[in-house]
């Protein structure tokens, strides 16, 4: 039998010498065994194996077109997106499909601060695009280069399937609620945009969250302008620092709505170490009901998004493309205002 190649990984080049058959032959033992007789494959394997030789899956893949793998394109780095448990339940449901359908999940976020730079590295058949504009160099470069793509959390596209829950709606529900109970000096914790709001305005979810916000305000005679406003990013920390600023503000915010439940976390710990009560004082809402806001202490008062279908439809509706079925439309998922006990009627 012929020895370990030393130095270096056996290619089928080895195995084919080693064997005395062809690249042909050895390809034909790990793939299409019926193209060659049992004893010549039986010699091919057991030469493979003395060589330590492993045929290269990925490439076999790829050559053929499928890896069997999805791509979820993230918005931002890694770390952050690991650190906001939303992403968890998203990709839980993700997960389900691809564990339900036989795929593998890969996650890709920017390459150098850049989601365009990361497309061409992800070996997978198609993208869920969490979170980016349709009219971005993304979305017109995965239409470029022919891969099924479905949008999740971003603008409608008329060319791809696409997942959203009714931003809109929630936000007006939950800020009529603040508004029923009395509520007038109210702040608005919101996730950070991107740095063209100025020129172009609030995009995607939040900003149907934002119209939501308005069209409540001004059923009840207000305006955004009566509103304090901080945009930071989506962290426990961030929550936290801009409720202790807002507070600071001459006209201390009876009720602090927060567009994600993770901000307002942060902002219930900046409360509770300046002494103020929730919601005796101070009233917090969220946006998102994750898991723990319902044992949050006091238990938080937010918007419920399906969070786990959310990602479970983009899921299905990308593995769909992939094999080329019938192609999914827009969806559109409901949400509900879950009513806790971080909100009363203001003291003053």
């Amino acid at each position: 039998m012929p020895s370990r190649k030393v130095g270096g990984k056996p290619t089928s080049s080895d195995v084919a010498a080693a064997a005395g058959v062809s690249r042909s032959a050895v390809s034909f033992a790990f793939n299409n065994p019926q193209r060659i007789s049992a004893a010549t494959r039986e010699r091919i394997l057991a030469v493979a194996a003395d060589l330590g030789y492993t045929p290269n899956t990925l490439a076999r893949m790829l050559q053929a077109g499928t890896t069997n793998s999805i791509g979820v394109l993230l918005p931002q780095r890694l770390a952050q997106i690991l650190e906001n448990p939303y992403y968890a339940r998203f990709l839980m449901g993700v997960g389900q499909i691809c564990d339900q359908e036989g795929y593998t999940l890969l996650l890709t976020p920017p390459l150098q601060d850049s989601v365009l730079k990361a497309i061409p590295y992800a070996a997978v058949d198609g993208f869920i695009v969490c979170g980016l504009e349709t009219e971005g160099a993304e979305v017109a470069e995965l239409v470029r280069r022919d891969v099924p793509f479905v949008l999740a959390d971003s603008d409608h596209y008329e060319n791809a399937p696409s997942v959203e829950v009714d931003d809109r709606g929630g936000a007006h529900e939950v800020t009529r609620y603040l508004l029923e109970l009395g509520h007038r000096r109210i702040a608005v914790l919101s996730i950070a945009p991107g740095p063209d709001v100025a020129t172009r305005g609030y995009r995607g979810p939040l900003g149907r969250r934002m119209h939501g916000i308005a069209d409540a305000l001004e059923a009840a005679g207000l305006t955004m302008a009566d509103v304090a406003l901080a945009e930071v990013p989506v962290t426990r920390v961030d929550g936290y620092r801009a409720t202790q600023e807002l507070i600071s503000r001459p006209a201390r915010p009876t009720a602090i709505m927060a567009l994600s439940d993770v901000l307002a976390y942060g902002a219930v710990d900046a409360l509770q170490e300046l002494g103020l009560r929730v919601p005796e004082d101070v009233s917090v809402t969220g946006f998102d009901d994750l898991a723990e806001s319902a044992w949050f202490r006091p238990r938080l008062t937010t918007v419920r998004q399906p969070i786990v279908t959310k990602g479970r439809s983009a899921a299905s509706f990308l593995i769909s493309a992939v094999r080329g079925e019938d192609q999914h439309p827009h969806q559109l998922l409901g949400t509900t205002l879950i009513v806790r006990d971080s909100v009363t009627k203001p003291l003053m």
